[in-house]
């Protein structure tokens, strides 16, 4: 403990290593259990196909003297090959399981080694004016687009991940499927048709986490409709997708703004949920949004582990951890559109940002 608090940038380099870590562990057992689910409903499919062709089978003994000798060859053939293929997709459920069990226990790790690393020292309380003069100490000019870029590329090569981990691998999936079925047609076109069936489910499920990773690139409502429905909508998916309670407060009429605005607004409340959970590991989320004036005002507050903003934003050797970078870079946008960003944030009460936005040039 000692060692930490004689040497802070140590400290805080392994604060940042840890939550991207924690990141990487928690995304990745999103997509595992997204595989499981799916493989579940496979092996459920293939025990139910394997359970008609031992009925098969045994009405076969049973007629034994009568049966054709082809079609005896065909049962038996049938129940080795779905015999074959259930003990498959058994054991990559069980793989699967494995992975999963194996994340469960690093992500616990982690956020325990995590929590106490980041509760070594007790805090000190900041008040909102000191929080904005410890942003605005934060600045520098010259690392403006550096970290813009930075935040870019790290949004792509997370992009990049979650379509090779997820719609890649489902589609190499497809290929198998459809492979299956090709080889089926003549044979057994019953079972084909069963194959076809379980391909249209699996690509039914894909499509909707497309539909799902395509909304949280680009969500289209929020052209069609604007941002109110949009962040309305994020949040219940959010909701569905993280054990975390969140309120949220919409004031204002609906009301459409300029594209760069909206995109803005609903940019700026889905990166700081994101923090919330990635490095907060906030139990409680409580959003508002006011539209109701000439100012666009945005408040997202969380009951999770907070940080000395004071001192994160005020150290200029810009060592800062993976948090405190994004809020930086935040602020950073805001800037060009003669927006503002405060945060206020205590070890043991959480973290308060309040964005503010001109709704007109």
């Amino acid at each position: 403990m000692a060692e930490f608090r004689t040497d802070p940038r140590a400290r805080d380099e392994l604060i940042t290593m840890l939550s991207a870590e924690t990141k990487r562990v928690r995304d990745k057992l999103s997509e595992i259990k997204i595989q499981v689910d799916q493989t579940q409903i496979v092996v459920e499919r293939e025990q139910s196909r394997n359970n008609d062709i031992m009925s098969e089978l045994r009405a076969v003994q049973d007629n034994i003297e009568t049966v054709p000798r082809q079609d005896i060859r065909q049962r038996y053939d049938d129940a080795l090959e779905g015999r074959y293929r259930l003990l498959t997709m058994r054991g990559q459920l069980e793989k699967f399981a494995s992975i999963r069990e194996q994340l469960d226990s690093e992500l616990t790790m982690l956020r325990e080694v995590l929590g106490r690393l980041q509760g070594i020292e007790a805090l000190p309380a900041t008040t909102s004016a000191g929080s904005e003069e410890s942003v605005e100490s934060g600045r520098g000019a010259g690392m403006n687009i550096v970290r813009i870029v930075q935040a870019q590329e790290e949004e792509r090569q997370r992009l990049a991940r979650q379509m090779h981990d997820g719609p890649a691998q489902s589609m190499s999936n497809f290929i198998l499927q459809a492979e299956i079925c090709h080889k089926l047609f003549d044979r057994n076109p019953a079972r084909a048709a069963e194959e076809l069936d379980s391909l249209k489910t699996t690509a039914s499920i894909t499509f909707q986490k497309i539909r799902e990773f395509i909304f949280d690139l680009r969500p289209m409502m929020l052209d069609d409709l604007g941002v109110m429905p949009t962040v309305r909508r994020y949040v219940d998916s959010f909701k569905d997708k993280n054990d975390i309670k969140v309120k949220l407060d919409i004031m204002g009429d609906e009301r459409r703004l300029e594209s760069h605005r909206e995109v803005l607004i609903f940019r700026s409340i889905q990166e700081l949920m994101g923090m919330a959970r990635d490095y907060a590991n906030a139990e409680q989320l409580t959003i508002r949004l006011d539209l109701s004036g000439n100012t666009g005002r945005i408040l997202v507050q969380d009951n999770g582990r907070g940080f000395d903003a004071e001192s994160a934003f005020s150290n200029e050797e810009g060592n800062h951890d993976a948090r405190v970078s994004a809020l930086i870079t935040l602020r950073e946008k805001f800037d060009l559109v003669r927006g503002s960003v405060v945060v206020e944030s205590k070890e043991s009460e959480g973290t308060s940002v309040r964005v503010e936005l001109p709704l007109e040039d």
